[in-house]
């Protein structure tokens, strides 16, 4: 998952000095129909149909190891009252450091697209929310 230009210039600002930084106390995921861009922009998260984002604490992230770390727990978004955003695939897991609005932290891209229609409930299984750190 690609860090958001605001996480990135964060880090950079903290590691030389230029500001101190405090991390959140738990990130929010969220999903989106459309593809983010890395300042933020181009989210469409559903709204209604019981849609709310799922609060990952830093307990529910193992540590890291190889630039890498990931989540430990299941995470399961309400089961929807309704077709969120009138049945469109959900393409991109996005994250957050608010349960809304917030500051847009990162987002990644699903293998497999899919709606989330009535009585359906969407969920982050243990394991695959990985955030790295790496590039050259």
């Amino acid at each position: 998952m690609p860090f958001s230009t605001a996480i990135d210039n964060s880090i950079l600002d903290h590691y030389t000095g230029k500001s101190s930084w405090t991390a959140p106390t738990a990130i929010y995921a969220g999903l989106s129909s459309t593809t983010p861009t890395k300042a933020g922009g181009n989210v469409t998260e559903p709204s209604g149909g019981a849609y709310a984002r799922v609060e990952i604490t830093a307990a529910q992230f193992d540590s890291a190891s190889s630039s890498a770390t990931q989540t430990n727990a299941d995470k399961t978004f309400p089961t929807a009252s309704a077709d969120w955003l009138a049945g469109a695939d959900l393409t991109n897991l996005v994250i957050y450091d608010a349960a809304t609005s917030g500051n847009f932290l990162g987002f990644k891209a699903f293998t497999v697209a899919k709606p989330v229609t009535n009585g359906d409930t969407a969920k982050i299984n243990s394991g695959d929310l990985d955030i790295s750190i790496g590039g050259t």
